[in-house]
């Protein structure tokens, strides 16, 4: 088994490769996380107590267009925080089939591709200077893929906040993977 920095470990037999990416852990920030999701719900809780209690109808939309927000924040946070804790990317390589899954919590939809359909497996260039990719990595957020593939003309993405080291790594390591197969 091959570990390339601290979250990614490659496995390689005869006809198998087997890439696991871990999220970026730091436990302080989880905690900071959980706490800030609590606290996320009750107000959002508080707000639904007090609109059974409000007469006015423009205080009531109000209230629901405040609550479609906070539903989609608390979505969005709770998925963040339950893929810090339990979360990784897995990507195998087998019998001509790649596989990719997020796991979380030991569950997740498994994407299957065959390799002789895959082509440009490329690095995802991060600009510094933009705002986009500052947000994308961010410990706060799910995604900043750093590492992309075309098969049938969709584009696959995977390797969450990746460092450049990790990406390359991860991208020699399935070259030579399928090139030693074809």
């Amino acid at each position: 088994m091959k570990v390339i920095g601290d979250r990614v470990s490659i496995l390689k037999k005869d006809d198998l490769l087997s890439v696991v990416i871990l999220p970026i852990k730091d436990n302080k920030k989880v905690w900071l996380m959980f706490f800030w999701l609590m606290a996320w719900t009750v107000c959002g809780f508080i707000v639904l107590a007090n609109y059974f209690k409000v007469t006015d109808q423009n205080t009531k939309i109000f209230i629901i267009v405040y609550l479609a927000f906070w539903l989609y924040f608390e979505y969005k946070i709770a998925k963040v925080f339950v893929w810090r804790r339990s979360g990784k990317e897995k990507l195998w390589i087998s019998e001509g089939k790649v596989h990719y899954q997020q796991e979380v919590n030991k569950r997740g939809k498994i994407q299957e591709f065959d390799f002789s359909l895959i082509q440009d497996l490329q690095l995802i260039e991060a600009e510094e200077t933009s705002f986009a990719t500052v947000i994308n990595s961010s410990f706060w957020i799910k995604g900043g893929e750093r590492i992309a593939f075309t098969c049938q003309h969709k584009t696959i993405r995977f390797g969450m906040q990746l460092t450049d080291k990790e990406a390359k790594g991860i991208i020699h390591e399935i070259t030579s993977f399928l090139f030693k197969e074809k």
